[in-house]
């Protein structure tokens, strides 16, 4: 293998030093290697420390040309490439060069990434996260025999008999990074199922949800039921509470079952739809039914508490609600909650 990376650096033709670089990774990947022993022959091969990390395991691989593991730590790599599995990124590969990369450079990586793939696919665990769509739902239907359940639960890496939550999510991000985010270490499996995307595992981290995602958490008991109990938290997230745990829901969670119809038709509820023609009158209320007082309100609002008071005593005549009374602000909570199931 030594001698195969000596001739490769003596070569003066880049076409002919590409093929060789295609044949290097054929030739080791044909002897069965390990990530270190292709960490290692990749630095030998680039005269550079080559490195290699998987995301969801955290290991990280790194030997300098001479075959040691290199045992300082990295330096910012100039020169990186993913490595994916089944159109997912799973790791990263790298070299640790103190100069420009060389012209063979981003082959090389490339070459390297695709035997990483190839090795952790066979020798495993692949620990990816992604899950085929049609799988995932088979496990949370409701109309899934328990036979076909169990199936498809072992299939995705987790026992028929242990709970598992499932998770509901409207995000930006891709559902794999956002997976291993919120089960650092443990197993999990994502899909997009229709308009929102699903996780399953055996437990979630809720505060590790980042910004700007939306979540609905079910109980860990069965999986339909779960599945039915994320769907439902999901419709009550909002930008202040975008992570909704379905437990925590406790009677509210009945107006998810209310025909629309009939909740149109009331008429606080049709009140607050009049009102959320003004976004500034629609904040405040919000943040005095979060916060249940007109001084956090005003906390929460940046302003004085004499201007929020100001603007709830007129947005209490529009609705036709005495908001300082107790009946009057659980009146609001509630057609503002409903307001919102109908426009989810």
């Amino acid at each position: 293998m030594e001698a195969l990376a000596a001739r490769l650096s003596q070569l003066d033709s880049q076409v002919e030093g590409a093929i060789r670089v295609v044949m290097f990774y054929d030739t080791l990947m044909r002897r069965r290697v390990d990530l270190p022993a292709l960490a290692r022959a990749s630095a030998s091969l680039a005269e550079c420390v080559a490195g290699i990390r998987l995301h969801g395991t955290g290991r990280t691989v790194r030997f300098a040309p001479d075959g040691r593991e290199a045992s300082a730590p990295p330096p910012p790599a100039p020169t990186t490439t993913p490595i994916t599995l089944d159109d997912e990124e799973i790791g990263t590969v790298w070299l640790e060069r103190p100069d420009a990369p060389g012209p063979l450079d981003q082959l090389l990586l490339d070459r390297l990434a695709i035997a990483t793939a190839a090795v952790v696919e066979k020798y495993g665990p692949a620990r990816t996260t992604m899950a085929d769509p049609a799988l995932v739902e088979l496990a949370i239907s409701s109309d899934s025999d328990e036979g076909a359940r169990a199936r498809a639960l072992r299939l995705l890496g987790f026992a028929a008999d242990l709970p598992l939550r499932v998770v509901a999510v409207r995000s930006r991000l891709p559902l794999d990074q956002l997976g291993g985010l919120v089960c650092p270490g443990r197993p999990v499996k994502a899909a997009p199922l229709a308009d929102v995307g699903v996780i399953l595992a055996t437990s979630v981290e809720p505060d590790r949800f980042p910004a700007g995602v939306r979540a609905g958490i079910g109980a860990a008991e069965s999986p339909e039921r779960s599945w039915r109990e994320a769907r439902t938290a999901l419709r009550f997230t909002t930008p202040r509470q975008p992570v909704v745990h379905h437990d925590g829901l406790g009677a509210l969670a009945l107006l998810a079952q209310v025909p629309q119809d009939v909740t149109r038709d009331n008429a606080d509820v049709a009140a607050i739809a009049r009102l959320a023609g003004d976004p500034e009158d629609l904040e405040t209320l919000d943040a005095y039914c979060a916060t249940g007082s007109l001084r956090r309100a005003a906390d929460l609002l940046h302003l004085h508490h004499s201007s929020v008071a100001r603007r709830l005593e007129q947005i209490g005549k529009t609705l036709g609600i005495e908001l300082t009374a107790p009946t009057g602000l659980v009146r609001a909570r509630l057609a503002l909650t409903a307001w919102r199931l109908l426009n989810d």
